[in-house]
Protein backbone atom coordinates (compact mmCIF):
# COMPACT_ATOMS: atom_id res chain seq x y z
CA UNK A 1 0.00 0.00 0.00
CA UNK A 2 1.03 3.31 -0.35
CA UNK A 3 0.35 6.01 2.18
CA UNK A 4 0.94 9.24 1.64
CA UNK A 5 0.85 12.15 4.68
CA UNK A 6 -0.17 15.93 4.10
CA UNK A 7 0.81 18.27 6.27
CA UNK A 8 -1.83 21.36 6.40
CA UNK A 9 -1.38 24.96 8.30
CA UNK A 10 -4.92 26.38 8.08
CA UNK A 11 -6.45 25.10 4.97
CA UNK A 12 -3.19 25.26 3.11
CA UNK A 13 -0.86 22.12 2.41
CA UNK A 14 2.75 22.99 2.86
CA UNK A 15 4.31 19.25 2.63
CA UNK A 16 3.38 15.69 1.84
CA UNK A 17 6.01 12.57 2.46
CA UNK A 18 4.85 9.29 -0.11
CA UNK A 19 6.19 5.64 0.67
CA UNK A 20 5.18 2.26 -0.62
CA UNK A 21 3.39 0.73 -3.47
CA UNK A 22 0.57 0.09 -4.63
CA UNK A 23 0.21 -3.78 -4.79
CA UNK A 24 -2.48 -3.53 -7.28
CA UNK A 25 -0.32 -5.50 -9.94
CA UNK A 26 3.42 -6.62 -10.48
CA UNK A 27 6.49 -3.95 -10.38
CA UNK A 28 6.51 -2.60 -14.05
CA UNK A 29 2.86 -3.18 -14.62
CA UNK A 30 1.00 -1.68 -11.83
CA UNK A 31 -0.89 1.35 -13.07
CA UNK A 32 -2.02 2.82 -9.84
CA UNK A 33 2.28 2.96 -9.02
CA UNK A 34 2.39 4.78 -12.42
CA UNK A 35 -0.17 7.25 -12.00
CA UNK A 36 0.54 7.85 -8.41
CA UNK A 37 4.69 8.13 -9.45
CA UNK A 38 3.45 10.47 -12.55
CA UNK A 39 1.21 12.56 -10.24
CA UNK A 40 3.99 13.03 -7.56
CA UNK A 41 6.65 13.97 -10.01
CA UNK A 42 4.90 16.22 -11.98
CA UNK A 43 3.39 18.28 -8.92
CA UNK A 44 7.81 18.26 -7.34
CA UNK A 45 8.81 19.34 -10.77
CA UNK A 46 6.07 21.90 -11.53
CA UNK A 47 7.09 23.87 -7.33
CA UNK A 48 10.54 23.46 -7.98
CA UNK A 49 11.15 24.30 -11.43
CA UNK A 50 8.30 26.28 -13.30
CA UNK A 51 7.30 27.62 -9.78
CA UNK A 52 10.88 28.57 -8.69
CA UNK A 53 10.08 27.64 -5.06
CA UNK A 54 12.94 26.65 -2.65
CA UNK A 55 11.08 23.30 -1.19
CA UNK A 56 12.84 20.80 0.14
CA UNK A 57 12.50 17.70 -1.95
CA UNK A 58 14.01 14.36 -0.59
CA UNK A 59 13.65 11.70 -2.49
CA UNK A 60 14.85 8.28 -1.14
CA UNK A 61 14.03 4.77 -2.42
CA UNK A 62 10.68 3.84 -1.86
CA UNK A 63 10.01 7.70 -0.54
CA UNK A 64 9.84 11.45 -1.68
CA UNK A 65 8.87 14.14 0.43
CA UNK A 66 8.56 17.67 -0.22
CA UNK A 67 8.00 21.07 2.23
CA UNK A 68 6.99 24.23 0.64
CA UNK A 69 9.43 26.75 1.93
CA UNK A 70 7.48 29.63 4.50
CA UNK A 71 7.02 32.15 1.72
CA UNK A 72 5.53 29.40 -0.64
CA UNK A 73 3.38 31.23 -3.65
CA UNK A 74 -0.47 30.47 -3.53
CA UNK A 75 0.03 28.31 -6.80
CA UNK A 76 2.33 25.86 -5.24
CA UNK A 77 -0.24 25.79 -2.19
CA UNK A 78 -3.22 24.62 -4.33
CA UNK A 79 -0.61 22.28 -6.69
CA UNK A 80 -0.33 20.04 -3.23
CA UNK A 81 -4.23 20.51 -2.61
CA UNK A 82 -4.76 19.29 -6.28
CA UNK A 83 -2.09 16.44 -5.64
CA UNK A 84 -4.03 15.19 -2.73
CA UNK A 85 -7.22 15.58 -4.35
CA UNK A 86 -6.03 13.40 -7.08
CA UNK A 87 -4.64 10.49 -5.11
CA UNK A 88 -7.95 10.60 -2.93
CA UNK A 89 -9.47 10.15 -6.38
CA UNK A 90 -7.29 7.05 -7.12
CA UNK A 91 -7.64 5.60 -3.04
CA UNK A 92 -11.02 6.00 -4.79
CA UNK A 93 -11.15 4.16 -7.76
CA UNK A 94 -8.44 1.53 -6.44
CA UNK A 95 -9.55 0.50 -3.49
CA UNK A 96 -6.53 -0.92 -0.83
CA UNK A 97 -3.87 0.72 -3.07
CA UNK A 98 -3.50 4.52 -0.95
CA UNK A 99 -3.71 5.54 2.21
CA UNK A 100 -3.86 9.18 3.02
CA UNK A 101 -3.64 10.72 5.89
CA UNK A 102 -3.98 14.56 6.48
CA UNK A 103 -2.35 16.37 10.10
CA UNK A 104 -2.34 20.09 10.67
CA UNK A 105 1.02 21.68 12.11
Amino acid sequence: MITVRFQKTGNKPVAFTLSGHAGYADAGQDIVCAGVSSAVMLTANAVTEQFREKAKVTVEENKISLQLPSNAGVASHKLLEALLEHLTALSEDYPNTIKIIVSEV
